[in-house]
């Protein structure tokens, strides 16, 4: 049987080829969207309808989807124990959670929203789509834990992949549709054919998880000691999901914090801006860091289970426990060593070279808004993002219900840190950008919190005679070398800049400098540095670093 290390790297890299292919799909896709879809649509779409979708999904599932991946792991897929069936019936909380919250949701907004969303047309149409395709993305939520809890990766990189090409593709045909219309309004159908693209992902989802687990996939099981229907599910797990549900709703407000903001104070044309801008700069974020962020939960979970069950029954760590946390401390490790030598390659090449790259990416109506200024924000805004998301995936699997409340009182303080800054930002001048760099003192703040947690964690779980299994130093700080030659590299490029004079080329020529030798020249010096760079990490750190492998004792224990 493969360690869990090995599927955790596995399912990782298999969620980022989901992501890698769904998004450049999606990506040639959306060149057409911007294009076909009007400012004032998309930034409905994107911001308002998204922000409604997103809270129906995030406050009915979250708590849920963490909470079973706490829960022990199947040991007998053939024979599901009266445990077990409680445990999986907890999945099906989601439905009945999201089905009044999408309807009060729903008539909230629609009774609340601005006069220029209601005067979009079929908007009462849209909503009720939306609201349709939320419940019925939730209705996958059985089938979407056992693939995640059985480890089915690829179970679950088909049935997204297809959703999100169906979602892609209805949008699309339904403003082609709407194009070529004769004797109609232009735009007309821009909004209903988003709620259109979400209602066809839901059901595409939905349908291909059926196709791999069955019919018996969407009813709950009846245990077989189970009296009376509320003995159906675990309450320990229970509980705990209405902790992390209850934490969440701190949480969504943080993550969708410039959603909110947007919503009340920008008017529509800007928040498509604002939107494309940001569905760009998060491709990074989608690609990559998500399906990290989804594969730590699960490896940390799966890891130091035995060390949160130890603890309930002694205070000295089992050998095995001592190997998981030593695991996955070096796994956290490495992971933050990675992250932390790849963003100041990000900020230091992508501030260079992205304004040579936003007049050739962006639709021309587009160049004039907020969403350069948006971009170029979201190149600082992507290292704190990928720090924060290592860091609470940890969080989240170890943490108890008390710590849970902790964090829940200190994120409303971050709340306001959040709001604070974006004010001030706006009144400094920085726009729509200021969302974006409030962000990034949000999330220092979250990261400062969620480190000098795993720092008391592995401190707390390790003999006090050893040398610390974490330490931020060694995981954050990168080597003198390595900024060195990113140092060196950056002072090449500012001359390479002033030799080539690459701006003023893309003014000139542009898409079709492209074709120029010296634009081509002045990407080439870039790309050469950036392999010189990317080599000295690996001479300097990269090879030295190792995952630590459990055991065949503490693998069978995990697995």
């Amino acid at each position: 049987m493969a360690s869990l290390v090995q599927k955790s790297i596995l399912t990782a890299s298999s969620l980022m080829a989901l992501q890698l292919v769904s998004r450049l799909f999606t990506f040639g896709l959306n060149q057409a969207l911007f294009r076909l879809a009007s400012p004032a649509a998309y930034g409905a779409a994107a911001i308002q309808f998204e922000l409604i979708l997103s809270s129906i999904l995030f406050l009915s599932r979250e708590g849920v989807r963490n909470a079973i991946l706490r829960a022990p792991k199947r040991v007998n897929e053939g024979k599901v124990d009266n445990e077990r069936a409680r445990q999986d019936n907890l999945s099906f909380l989601p439905m009945l959670v999201g089905i009044p919250l999408a309807l009060f949701t729903s008539v909230t907004y629609a009774h609340f929203a601005a006069e220029e969303v209601k005067n979009q047309p079929y908007f009462s149409i849209t909503i009720a789509l939306y609201a349709i395709a939320a419940v019925g993305e939730l209705f996958s939520e059985p089938m979407y834990n056992l693939a995640m809890s059985t480890l089915q990766t690829s179970v679950r990189v088909r049935a997204e992949g297809l959703a999100i090409s169906a979602k892609s593709i209805a949008t699309l045909l339904v403003l082609v549709y709407d194009a070529k219309r004769q004797h109609a309004q232009p735009g007309e159908l821009g909004l209903i054919s988003f709620a259109v693209g979400q209602l066809a992902y839901s059901t595409v989802l939905f349908l291909s998880y059926l196709v791999n687990f069955g019919m018996a996939a969407i009813f709950p099981g009846r245990p077989a000691d189970a009296k009376t229907i509320w003995t159906w599910i675990d309450y320990d797990l229970f509980g705990l999901s209405l902790t992390m549900t209850s934490q969440s709703v701190v949480k969504h407000f943080l993550t969708e914090g410039d959603k909110f903001v947007l919503s009340a104070f920008s008017p529509l044309e800007d928040q498509g801006g604002y939107a494309m801008a940001v569905n760009y700069g998060s491709l990074i974020a989608r690609i990559i860091f998500q399906p990290i962020e989804e594969t730590l939960r699960l490896f940390f979970s799966r890891t130091l289970n035995a060390v949160s069950n130890s603890s309930h029954t002694t205070n000295k760590p089992s050998s095995e426990s001592t190997q998981a946390i030593t695991s996955a401390s070096r796994t956290l490790s490495s992971l933050l060593t990675i992250q932390t030598a790849f963003s100041i390659l990000l900020v230091v090449f992508g501030s260079s070279y992205l304004p040579l790259v936003l007049p050739i990416m962006l639709p021309r109506s587009f160049l004039h808004t907020s969403a350069p200024r948006v971009l170029s924000a979201w190149v600082w805004y992507i290292p704190f993002l990928a720090l924060n998301g290592g860091l609470e995936a940890f969080f989240t699997s170890v943490a108890t219900s008390s710590h849970f409340m902790n964090q829940s009182r200190w994120m409303v303080l971050f709340s306001m840190l959040y709001i604070g800054s974006a004010i001030i930002l706006y009144r400094a001048g920085f726009g729509d950008a200021s969302l974006v760099y409030a962000n990034i003192i949000n999330l220092s703040a979250r990261i400062a919190y969620c480190l000098n947690f795993t720092t008391i964690y592995f401190n707390s779980t390790q003999n006090s005679t050893s040398s610390p299994v974490f330490s931020i130093r060694r995981s954050l700080l990168p080597s003198w070398a390595f900024v060195l030659s990113v140092a060196i590299s950056r002072a090449v490029i500012a001359k390479s800049e002033a030799y080539f004079k690459p701006l003023e080329l893309v003014n000139n020529f542009g898409r079709g400098v492209l074709f120029q030798k010296y634009f081509i020249a002045h990407v080439a010096v870039g790309g050469c540095l950036g392999l010189a760079c990317l080599g000295v990490w690996w001479m300097t750190t990269g090879r030295h670093m190792k995952l630590s492998m459990p055991s065949r004792t503490s693998r069978n224990k995990t697995e």
